[in-house]
């Protein structure tokens, strides 16, 4: 207990050092909009009392990061990055190395690095949420044996009707692999040949005369809501919140899920760059992370934060159970499968062209 208080206090005083020079100055941290920025807004600026925290929303990529830094003229301090733009940003230079000591540890003690669900891809990250694609469907749409793997997804005889699938490649490959029998550790090395991509879309052939193809994420619901497809798959916090906020009777097929990561990171030249180093060391706290869970059901990437949310049940800000909508529980990852970044990166263009044209035809 000892060695954890004294790595706390540790973090904390370094954390006011950086402080101490910044004047309270206003940090402006870009995210993406809608609800998932408002569970920001509630979880870290509004609990965050050392300085003002300016939110405004951008459409993602790294168009915007770039021609900043390279007129010298940066704006933003704090970017909400998808996995692929956090590593290419950190190797090319458009956000800062930090210092992985200044960070909280968890409860227990062990440092925010090793209090993760995968290796940290670099020295410019913070954890922030775990997202996944998940299969659902109205409670009332199936009468006896409901459906319960993604295996069930792909039976179009056992569970009749129409399946909303998004216009890109990403997740529907690993779940179509996973419903085909290989096993969740192997589905990489599988996609990583010809044979294993041919696999999985012979697999997506068994669908295609039943999908209907959605690239808004507010578009599944509305397919399953009007009875045009009978599942569809869908952002966990889209289905979560609708469920969550205003009991929506939909029922979430948590196998097969696939989750991806979100990070944020410190733009290179940041104006403010104390103070938004001083913000993410709280930002990135286990107990700001559960604190996320109430606004919205991403899971936090910091493992330490769902006991805390699983001891305050009824976690969520109307007041009812959470962690049954969390996709990173041990009960959920029992058929989860955690997207490999790197690989989208060396292999995307082409499973993504493959699949653009096996959607025309």
């Amino acid at each position: 207990m000892k060695n954890v208080i004294s790595k706390t206090l540790v973090a904390s005083a370094i954390s006011t050092a950086m402080l101490a020079g910044a004047v309270q100055a206003d940090v402006t941290l870009v995210s993406w909009g809608g609800g998932y920025s408002a569970s920001q807004q509630k979880a870290y600026v509004d609990t965050y009392s050392s300085g003002n925290v300016n939110m405004i929303s951008y459409n993602g990529g790294l168009g915007e990061v770039r021609a900043q830094v390279e007129s010298g003229n940066v704006q933003w301090d704090i970017v909400d990055v998808l996995p692929s733009q956090a590593r290419t940003g950190c190797d090319e230079g458009l956000f800062e190395e930090l210092d992985r000591s200044i960070f909280l540890p968890a409860p227990d003690g062990t440092p925010m690095d090793q209090d993760l669900m995968v290796d940290v891809p670099n020295d410019c990250v913070v954890p922030q949420i775990w997202w996944s694609y998940v299969p659902f469907h109205k409670a009332d749409t199936f009468s006896g044996e409901q459906p319960s793997t993604i295996q069930d997804f792909f039976d179009v005889e056992k569970f009749p009707g129409k399946r909303g699938v998004h216009t890109w490649a990403n997740a529907i490959v690993e779940m179509a692999l996973y419903a085909d029998g290989v096993a969740i550790p192997d589905i990489y090395d599988v996609l990583s040949t010809q044979e294993g991509q041919d696999r999985a879309f012979n697999k997506l052939d068994s669908i295609k005369d039943h999908v209907v193809f959605w690239s808004a994420g507010a578009k599944p619901l509305d397919l399953v809501n009007s009875g045009e497809v009978s599942m569809s798959l869908a952002y966990n916090g889209r289905i979560g919140g609708a469920v969550l906020n205003d009991g929506a009777d939909y029922v979430t097929v948590w196998d097969g899920q696939v989750l991806e990561e979100e990070w944020l990171v410190l733009m290179s030249g940041a104006p403010k760059e104390a103070a938004a180093l001083h913000f993410l060391v709280h930002a990135s706290s286990t107990q700001a992370q559960a604190d996320q869970a109430k606004w919205i059901n991403y899971g936090p990437m910091r493992p330490s934060a769902l006991p805390l949310m699983e001891a305050g049940e009824p976690w969520f800000n109307t007041g009812v159970n959470i962690m049954e909508h969390m996709p990173n529980t041990d009960e959920h990852m029992k058929g989860g499968i955690l997207a490999n970044p790197d690989w989208w990166a060396d292999n995307g263009q082409a499973v993504n062209d493959r699949y653009a044209a096996w959607m025309a035809n």
